[in-house]
């Protein structure tokens, strides 16, 4: 009996140090990026990737174009994942395809402005309804 009290307190103490090290080493990279916003991490990004392509190919890309080309992808992609999603959901008899239809009806006439929360992004910083934030609504 001992023997296995032992091995559950060995396992818990290397779990919590395991635990703890991830946790200053996040701590200690979260606290270097602060000063950026996502936005400009995501510029900064960008543009190296817009300069990485340019010492490659020799062609230049306009980092404008470039983002606005990223977003629009984003953008597309979210939407044929959701609409694979529901798609599933009605085949597997949990959705009719009215309310699947009614879900996107309410889905497109949400504004584009997300809600932020004290942390930044989503409804308290990723913690909000569904998925890191994003959004939720009636299917949930």
């Amino acid at each position: 009996m001992w023997k296995h009290k032992k091995i559950i307190l060995v396992t818990l103490l290397v779990v919590v140090i395991a635990a703890s090290t991830a946790v200053v080493a996040f701590a200690q990279t979260a606290s270097d990026d602060q000063s950026q916003t996502p936005e400009s991490r995501e510029a900064d990004l960008l543009t190296k990737v817009a300069a990485i392509y340019e010492t490659n190919t020799g062609t230049a890309i306009d980092v404008s174009a470039l983002t606005t080309a990223f977003d629009q992808a984003q953008k597309e992609m979210a939407t044929e994942a959701m609409n694979t999603r529901l798609q599933n959901l009605v085949t597997d008899g949990k959705l009719t395809q009215e309310q699947a239809d009614q879900y996107k009806t309410w889905l497109q006439a949400r504004p584009d402005t997300p809600l932020t929360g004290p942390l930044g992004n989503g409804l308290g910083g990723g913690m909000g309804w569904g998925r890191g934030g994003q959004g939720g609504g009636p299917c949930r």
